[in-house]
């Protein structure tokens, strides 16, 4: 009887000790340097199986801006061929939002309420009034839940090349799309020719240079690139986690 008084009141000793420490001491040391926003845009989708084990191996859930472009498969992004990528990448806990249905480029405002809407090869051009506009963006997503119904979508939108015009963004904003871009400590670099910017040199400036609260951007696969950035994306990830800092996925209003 003796004994189990002595264990209840070492018991409450340490109870009364542990609420006089702050909660902030008592907590594990996580997210110290901050927290960082990973957003991929679709691209060519070579590495895309690569890239994703990668961030189902580190815990880093990201946010996916989804545009129906060609692909290493032959298909279309978010064409059938797609869909189980797409399906499996909503259940991990990734968001989504809207990169344009035809990845077009805004060149140019055309007057009130008009953007020029141009393909990089130009094989194609239009014009968008406030419904065209309306409509390029919705498109991506009508598509994407069509594979995943469940996907959790914000209400952010990407221009292609994160080029806009004041007249895309005010009529995307009428369509409900916030923009989001990237900060310039935030690019990842995995469009530049691996020739003049090698995956090594990419991760150590990642490194260097990240900072709390960037918003960082690369591809699932970019056809251009020799010695794809997801050989390298793993030593980015670790070491910026080893730094303190956690990823996590954009609020609804994005980042600015």
């Amino acid at each position: 009887m003796a004994s189990s008084r002595r264990g209840r009141a070492l018991l409450g000793l340490v109870l009364a000790l542990a609420a006089a420490i702050p909660a902030a001491a008592q907590a594990p040391a996580q997210c110290r340097a901050g927290t960082v926003y990973l957003t991929i845009d679709t691209g060519w989708g070579r590495e895309a199986e690569q890239i994703a084990a990668i961030l189902r191996r580190h815990g880093v859930r990201a946010t996916l801006f989804v545009a129906n472009e060609p692909t290493v498969t032959g298909d279309r992004s978010l064409g059938p061929g797609w869909a189980a990528f797409w399906r499996a990448r909503a259940a991990e806990g990734h968001v989504f939002a809207s990169h344009t249905d035809r990845h077009w480029y805004f060149r140019a405002d055309a007057g009130p309420g008009r953007v020029r809407y141009v393909s990089r090869t130009r094989e194609g051009e239009e014009v968008l009034d406030q419904a065209g506009m309306c409509r390029e963006l919705a498109r991506p997503i009508e598509r994407l839940r069509e594979a995943a119904p469940d996907a959790t979508v914000l209400p952010l939108w990407r221009a292609p090349g994160g080029i806009t015009t004041p007249n895309a963004v005010r009529m995307a904003e009428a369509c409900g799309l916030h923009h989001q871009g990237w900060t310039a400590n935030g690019f990842l670099g995995d469009e530049l020719s691996s020739d003049t910017q090698p995956n090594a040199a990419l991760a150590r400036r990642a490194l260097a240079t990240i900072r709390d609260g960037e918003v960082l951007v690369m591809h699932w696969g970019v056809r251009s690139r020799r010695d794809p950035y997801a050989n390298v994306l793993e030593e980015a990830i670790t070491g910026l986690q080893a730094r303190g800092f956690c990823f996590a996925t954009l609020p609804p209003g994005g980042r600015r």
